[in-house]
């Protein structure tokens, strides 16, 4: 086991082999991914024409995942991490390869582009607790933070060339779109290839089998008894259900609001993704020196305000400034929720809070569509502003609580 490092530098956790591997596979595997944002995003909203349309790819993603995320955890908890990571891969490949091929002969279709999301949002409900166990598994524990916001800065890094290669692409001709989906093919290919040279992540459990049900209850149990953990695991299905679905907005915001079209929406996907790198760095430099449970009401409380800001930016630039503030309060909120999480989790249950906490993305999902069709009807920005405004109001529910825990745990001391 590694010495306690006091003071780890922000890329500490790169010298462990192993999670260097995993990330780096990581990388390309979110490359894939990140960069069919805007090919599906472009392709929902030109099948429909409406904001909605887009809400309703990320319902369909939304309803998969809230399915099929508990069951992911049991999975990461029983099974090897990189098995479970490699059929994931495969699902992401599958549906990606099918959109582009219906695209190339003109026979894609709306409930094609559903079909997608749902089953890649399958494949990310048992890709994400399993990465996540991983990493938890793979990293010294005094460089766990370090370990899990570089885990979530591979994916903001792709934020930032995915889709500002796609929207490129998808702008040179009319083989843009399909041309994103098959490279995405590729890269996925290649993540799939670098995964199989990790270790196997076998579970570390001795405890006697149970059904997958038995487990699954027994997660629910588990954070039920802790309520640190269970206010870290509302407090982030709640911000990210109604905070997030900001992205499914983004294309009207670039194509109504600005006028920029596609173009205009990767540069939006990109500025977000460069304030969640700029946070990224600096939490993984400070993190570990800092209370992290003031550094996840901070950031949540700075997303939220974010939010408002870009709700209110009466110009590209200065939305695309506010969405540097969205970005690194987005990252900075993740990280720093999910690095508390795990460190107070017993291993046993790693994959099950994972899975857990990843329910909001699936809440985020289903949230889009109804927003979608609020912004339809009262605006973009109204809408916009409602969000951050929520978000402010749960992260103060969230300082009440924390400061209770605090004061019980000062009574029960003097005691």
């Amino acid at each position: 086991m590694t010495a306690p490092v006091s003071h780890p530098s922000t890329f500490a956790s790169l010298r462990v082999p192993e999670f260097r591997r995993i990330f780096v596979a990581g990388l390309v595997v979110f490359s894939a991914t990140t960069s069919q944002v805007v090919a599906r995003g472009w392709l929902a909203r030109e099948l429909t024409g409406t904001n909605a349309g887009l809400g309703g790819v990320l319902l369909a993603f939304g309803v998969a995942m809230i399915v099929t995320t508990p069951v992911g955890g049991v999975v990461a908890d029983r099974f090897p991490k990189r098995t479970v990571m490699i059929v994931a891969q495969m699902m992401l490949l599958l549906s990606t390869v099918l959109v582009g091929v219906a695209v190339s002969f003109d026979v894609v279709s709306y409930w094609m582009v559903m079909a997608m999301a749902a089953l890649q949002a399958m494949a990310f409900a048992i890709f994400g607790p399993a990465r996540m166990a991983f990493t938890a598994e793979l990293v010294p524990a005094p460089l766990l933070t370090d370990g899990i916001v570089l885990t979530q800065m591979s994916s903001e890094v792709m934020k930032v060339i995915g889709p500002s290669i796609a929207g490129l692409v998808i702008a040179v001709g009319p083989w843009g779109l399909q041309a994103v989906f098959y490279g995405s093919s590729v890269l996925l290919v290649a993540g799939t290839v670098l995964t199989l040279f990790l270790p196997a992540g076998r579970p570390t459990s001795t405890r006697l089998r149970r059904s997958a049900v038995a487990e699954m209850v027994d997660g629910f149990r588990y954070v039920r008894r802790r309520s640190d953990i269970l206010l870290l695991v509302v407090s982030l299905l709640t911000v990210v259900m109604i905070g997030f679905p900001f992205a499914a907005l983004l294309p009207g915001v670039a194509d109504e609001l600005f006028g920029q079209g596609s173009g205009g929406y990767g540069i939006l996907l990109a500025v977000t993704a460069l304030g969640g790198l700029a946070a990224g760095l600096v939490t993984a430099r400070s993190g570990p020196r800092h209370d992290l449970w003031r550094w996840v009401q901070w950031t949540g409380l700075g997303f939220g305000a974010g939010l408002v800001a870009f709700g209110l930016a009466p110009t590209f630039l200065l939305a695309s400034v506010a969405l540097l503030a969205v970005g690194a309060g987005n990252l900075a909120f993740q990280t720093t929720t999910n690095s508390l999480t795990l460190s107070l989790t017993d291993v046993d249950y790693h994959g099950r809070v994972q899975s857990l906490a990843m329910l909001g993305f699936g809440g985020y999902g289903i949230a889009a569509l109804p927003l979608g069709i609020l912004a339809d009807a009262v605006g973009l920005r109204p809408t916009l502003v409602g969000m951050g405004a929520v978000v402010l109001v749960i992260m103060g529910v969230f300082s009440l609580r924390r400061r209770a825990f605090r004061d019980r745990e000062l009574v029960l001391d003097l005691g």
